[in-house]
């Protein structure tokens, strides 16, 4: 298959991951389907992601200028929130903190995208008591490549198992390399 030209707000998103030394974006295959999920959102929705930058690209991408859908993405580590940098709508909202602080405060939403081990690896069940009602989580990561350690293997062994058996979700597992 041949590799599609990343949009414009994607490829600067990567950009500035790559210059400040982060090599773990989003990957396209993945970051098509936020944009897919993310126009599928319904008018006046929320979207959370729980690390900024390029996953946060591909839902504006994904909006296609659609101004009614308020992006939520929090970032744990200020050194990490390169996003900043960029240039975002004004109804994306870019946050340094611990995520798990703010699930109380914070309400729900249509669409998230757990990408950090703060409601992922822990405490799970505090993002999916975050999602609306028909929301979407989704978790990735959960199959990666052989950088993975031996802790990173049992924790994404463990959010699989509760995800695919959780009685309040309907849960597939999608394999990502395609660009």
């Amino acid at each position: 298959m041949m590799d599609r030209p990343l949009p414009e707000i994607v490829h600067a998103a990567h950009r500035r991951a790559s210059d400040a030394g982060f090599v773990l974006s989003c990957e396209p295959g993945v970051g098509r389907l936020l944009g897919a999920l993310a126009a599928a959102v319904p008018p006046t929705g929320r979207i959370l992601e729980t690390a900024t930058g390029v996953g946060c690209a591909w839902f504006v991408h994904g909006l296609a200028g659609r101004t009614d859908v308020e992006v939520v993405s929090v970032e744990i580590d200020p050194a990490a929130a390169i996003a900043a940098m960029g240039d975002w709508p004004p109804w994306v909202t870019l946050r340094t903190a611990d995520v798990l602080g703010l699930y109380p405060c914070i309400g729900t939403f249509d669409l998230t995208f757990a990408d950090s081990p703060g409601g992922k690896w822990a405490e799970l069940d505090r993002a999916i008591a975050a999602l609306g009602p028909g929301g979407v989580l989704l978790v990735d990561d959960m199959d990666p490549p052989a950088w993975m350690n031996d802790e990173h293997r049992v924790k994404t062994g463990e959010v699989r198992e509760i995800l695919l058996a959780h009685p309040g979700l309907l849960a597939a597992k999608l394999a990502s390399r395609a660009g």
